[in-house]
């Protein structure tokens, strides 16, 4: 089949996959599509851009999405502008419960809630498909121009061009956000065509130097409109500012080297300086679409928020780390960032199979290196095309400035992507953004880079195999997506009905007909697996949530719980029929340092989470058993059992990769306002130390108000950490007096471990076992109950 044939075959695969992806995905079930969306319907309606607010609590449906560039939901806006969506409220219907970029065993993981009913073609849920199916044509420009770019920057090789292709349209996570409304997809084919624009110029380098003509300034006009868009899409375009001076300062030194007959070496250092300053006045020639175009954006954000780029306004609605993320932190990240690369759908919360990202992670190993072995091969011809010539500084410049010409495409693809994936290291390091989906915005470079370091560097039959057989294999996970993996995490999974039990009616609207406690037993840091079967006895005009407790009777609370709609969260009871039986699985994961040995009880109950904080329960209104509770029932009991060690509550918490908290007491976990309770926590240095920390613990409330708190310096203990024995369990103690104006409730206790230097207190952060340094910088320990004087 042809080169061209070829091409047309995988941008019309790319299209009838990008539009199943659209329709089959539920409406806001993909990433951040339930806040790109109230963006467009804002100014659909006729509506100025919102000014962003510092509150996140106070933040319209856009949330964070007020902050981006407004381009793409201008045209969102021009497309959908004569729809009625003024059923947005209802049709953007929010789970509250939502497992929110967690994978989950027991399911929950839909942003919104989806009636059957509503019709796929009318009011808010035609406007959303509209625009997805406008993005599906948005990346297939983006599509294209990988194919372009490719051929320019590595001429003469098809198999690496259509390859890279391939890889572009048959990403699964590119076709997900691609169906999807997403900002992204402008400014990744903005940023595409910028790129592919900057390789045109110096395209013909590779063929005598002598011939090269500089591109007239209506090019560079264009390249600067091209990138005023990009910067009016999606702020992450930036980087293509410098890359578009120094394709300037390029295309002008060729230039001058063909009018020397080719040879770069007879231009005179004062030549170079010259030419540095006409690149200088092409740059400012460019800016002035740019500015035309995006300026006024810039200058809004300053006089709003005294940021041009608007960040301040951006984070404070996101959130940021409690801390900055260290770059040890961030490789600690990679396995979620690499997964949502690939692909990771839904609100980042609906994987594939876990050997799928093993074979691609493969292959990207396979790639970079290759991809050395390539640049080996190129700087060796490099070297063979100057040879000689080396003769004087002067010359080595000439010579480097030639490489970087001839091998123009390969230098911008290599340099932006360098650029968008440092860029979003910095933005990870403050907010939690370690998505790999946010480096598309150099997609095309990224594809053309992975298919020359898989398969540049071999001959061309066995490239063209290469590439085409990770095409095929790509195409084939892509294809199978939607339908494996997608949709059905978005239909009520059908689970084997418990045992019929002593049934329990809330409401005279819900019945517990059946109920299973899997586990008889547990420790801390186990699960517990709970199985409940309702039947609708009535229609219910309220979304009642379900709530699974494990309760700890010392304290009358629970110590693991699990809130969800029924059937794993997918199913409001504003939908269920009369007659209805759901079942729905629950997991309760029990804290690591929950106290034991206990006997918990599983209670079960309803509530309506609008009505949060007082959160109104359903009550009780007949059952078939002793009812302890007017509005939950207690279904079982499960034993906590003590995990085996020296110390009481034995645990293994890693302060820092310094400290490891062994074990803890807390006495009494019940008091009165004004009284004392006394910590022992147990102590283990993992490594020589050479500070002196202190110890601290809190009794703190939702609003961060200390009741109780003490900090043990080194000087009031026993002994300081930095003479502590290697691998030796030290007590410490901590005793925490309860203020005498203490409310009756229930508090966590915290604890933590820092050191004073240079006037600056640093808190230890906590380590998982497998290595990664968490934000976290204390634990949270048994909660303590205070009861009314």
């Amino acid at each position: 089949m042809s080169e061209r044939r070829l091409l047309a075959l995988i941008l019309g695969l790319f299209m009838v996959l990008g539009v199943t992806y659209a329709l089959t995905t539920p409406i806001f079930e993909a990433s951040d599509e339930l806040w790109h969306y109230p963006m467009i319907q804002h100014l659909a309606n006729g509506n100025p851009l919102p000014v962003q607010v510092f509150d996140p609590t106070a933040v319209g449906p856009w949330k964070q999405e007020a902050s981006q560039p407004p381009l793409y939901y201008y045209l969102g806006a021009a497309l959908t502008f004569w729809i009625d969506t003024s059923d947005m409220a209802q049709v953007r219907w929010l789970n509250p419960h939502v497992d929110n970029g967690i994978i989950t065993a027991d399911g929950n993981i839909n942003l919104a809630i989806h009636d059957p009913d509503w019709s796929p073609w009318q009011g808010t849920l035609l406007a959303v498909r509209i625009v997805r199916i406008f993005s599906v044509f948005l990346s297939a420009g983006t599509v294209l121009l990988t194919y372009l770019i490719a051929k320019a920057a590595i001429p003469n090789r098809p198999e690496i061009a259509l390859g890279a292709t391939a890889v572009n349209a048959f990403l699964p996570m590119f076709l997900f956000i691609s169906g999807a409304v997403n900002n992204d997809n402008l400014a990744i084919l903005l940023a595409s065509l910028a790129i592919w624009l900057m390789v045109r110029a110096l395209a013909e380098c590779r063929s005598p130097l002598a011939d090269y003509q500089f591109p007239a300034i209506r090019y560079w006009l264009l390249l600067g409109a091209v990138i005023g868009l990009a910067l009016l899409t999606k702020e992450g375009t930036f980087a293509l500012l410098p890359l578009a001076w120094g394709t300037i300062f390029m295309a002008l030194w060729a230039s001058a080297a063909s009018e020397m007959g080719g040879n770069g070496r007879l231009l005179s250092l004062r030549q170079l300086v010259i030419i540095l300053g006409r690149s200088v006045l092409y740059f400012a020639l460019l800016l002035i679409p740019v500015l035309l175009i995006a300026g006024w954006w810039y200058y809004r954000n300053i006089q709003l928020y005294g940021d041009f780029l608007g960040w301040n306004a951006f984070i404070a609605v996101l959130g940021s780390r409690a801390n900055p993320a260290s770059l040890a932190q961030l490789w600690d990240e990679r396995v979620g960032f690499m997964m949502s690369f690939w692909g990771l759908f839904g609100g980042v919360n609906v994987p594939m199979p876990l050997w799928i990202y093993t074979v691609l992670n493969g292959v990207l190993v396979a790639a970079v290196a290759g991809f050395g072995v390539y640049l080996v091969k190129e700087i060796r011809a490099w070297r063979l095309e100057t040879a000689n010539t080396f003769t004087n500084l002067h010359a080595w410049i000439a010579n480097l400035l030639y490489l970087v010409a001839s091998r123009f495409g390969l230098v911008v693809c290599l340099l932006f992507s360098l650029a968008v994936v440092f860029g979003l290291v910095q933005w990870a390091t403050t907010t939690w953004s370690s998505q790999g989906r946010l480096v598309f915005t150099a997609v095309s470079a990224l594809c053309v880079l992975l298919v020359i370091g898989l398969a540049g560097w071999l001959p061309r039959r066995p490239a063209r195999w290469l590439a085409g057989g990770l095409g095929g294999f790509m195409f084939s996970v892509a294809a199978l997506a939607p339908w494996l993996w997608i949709q059905p995490a978005y239909r009520p999974p059908l689970f084997a009905a418990p045992p019929a039990g002593e049934s329990v009616t809330f409401g005279d609207a819900l019945r517990l007909v059946g109920y299973t406690v899997e586990e008889t037993a547990v420790s801390p840091g186990g699960e517990v697996w709970v199985t409940l079967d309702w039947e609708v006895l009535a229609p219910m005009d309220r979304d009642w949530s379900v709530f699974v407790h494990l309760n700890d009777p010392v304290l009358g609370r629970p110590i693991a719980q699990r809130d969800m709609y029924p059937g794993q969260g997918l199913l409001a009871t504003r939908l269920l029929q009369p007659g209805q039986r759901i079942v729905t699985r629950y997991r309760l994961a029990v804290p690591p340092t929950a106290v034991a040995p206990a006997d918990l009880q599983v209670a079960v109950g309803l509530y309506d989470f609008a009505t949060c904080p007082a959160c109104e329960r359903l009550p009780i209104t007949a059952a078939e058993q002793q009812i302890v509770e007017s509005d939950a029932a207690q279904i079982g009991s499960v034993a906590l059992t003590a995990v085996p060690g020296a110390f009481p509550n034995p645990t293994s918490v890693n302060f820092g990769n310094e400290l490891e908290l062994v074990g803890f007491e807390v006495m009494p976990r019940r008091a009165l306002p004004g009284e004392t309770v006394t910590m022992v926590v147990y102590w283990r240095a993992q490594r020589p130390l050479s500070k002196n920390y202190t110890f601290f613990a809190q009794v703190v409330d939702e609003d961060t108000t200390r009741w109780a708190a003490q900090d043990l310096p080194p000087e009031s203990q026993p002994s300081p950490t930095s003479q502590w024995p290697v691998g030796v369990a030290q007590p410490v103690t901590l005793t925490l007096t309860l203020d005498a104006e203490t409310p009756p409730d229930v508090y966590p206790i915290i604890l933590g471990v820092y050191t004073l230097e240079e006037g600056q207190f640093r808190r230890l952060q906590l380590v998982t076992a497998n290595g990664r340094i968490t934000q976290d910088d204390t634990l949270t320990l048994t909660p303590l109950r205070v009861d009314e004087k």
